[in-house]
């Protein structure tokens, strides 16, 4: 779920802006699963404009403090999350760990990195959530370390049935500052794309991994 409509809304407008988030429905990117996508996201582009950066630290913060009151520890998914993960540790005064999508192969092994103490309360930092099954895989390296998890945040959410499904299997409540809806409703206020190439990014929504493009025009 998003945090708050306003929230959605401004949040969206800024991943545009700063082109962290592009729609490009004639000219579609690939995924590394392969596959095709009128969008691509990358927030790390927010931590190059100091401004975004602090506005994401801000709610994210305030996205916990609200739902899951401070917490002993924050967790960042590697990579993607750690820089945010960090801001966000900082803003409340807590330490940071963060956690890769398998253990090391050499020196310690750790999948880990930084300490956690037995039975902590940890809110689990991410920067963008798809099928949720690498942020999810930090979760059971979290549990199996005998971390008390309060819930995951994170900055957008494509919103795909597949991560809902996969979120409430795991009992793990996502909150998030945007996600689809919202960004295809700012994007279309403010004329970012025409109605037709919203029709086109709500279909790919559908079907994501079965979606190839058909000819349009804006």
């Amino acid at each position: 779920m998003i945090f708050d409509k306003n929230t959605a809304k401004k949040t969206a407008e800024l991943l545009l802006t700063i082109k962290a988030i592009k729609l490009q429905p004639e000219d579609p990117f690939t995924w590394a699963s392969g596959w095709s996508s009128p969008i691509y996201c990358d927030n790390r582009v927010t931590l190059s404009y100091v401004s975004i950066r602090n506005y994401i630290r801000e709610n994210l913060t305030k996205i916990i403090l609200e739902k899951h009151g401070k917490p002993d520890v924050i967790a960042g998914v590697a990579t993607g999350a750690i820089a945010i993960g960090v801001l966000v540790a900082q803003e409340l005064g807590v330490p940071f760990i963060y956690v890769r999508p398998e253990p090391k192969k050499h020196g310690r092994k750790n999948q880990i990195e930084g300490f956690l103490d037995n039975g902590q309360n940890i809110v689990v930092v991410e920067d963008l959530i798809s099928t949720g099954k690498s942020s999810l895989n930090a979760v059971l390296a979290l549990k199996a370390e005998n971390a008390n998890v309060k819930g995951m945040v994170a900055i957008f959410n494509y919103g795909f049935d597949i991560a809902n499904e996969n979120f409430k299997e795991a009992n793990i409540e996502l909150t998030t500052l945007s996600n689809y809806e919202n960004l295809l409703e700012q994007a279309l206020d403010t004329n970012y794309i025409s109605d037709k190439q919203l029709k086109t990014l709500k279909k790919w929504r559908k079907n994501p991994s079965k979606w190839k493009l058909k000819s349009i025009k804006k």
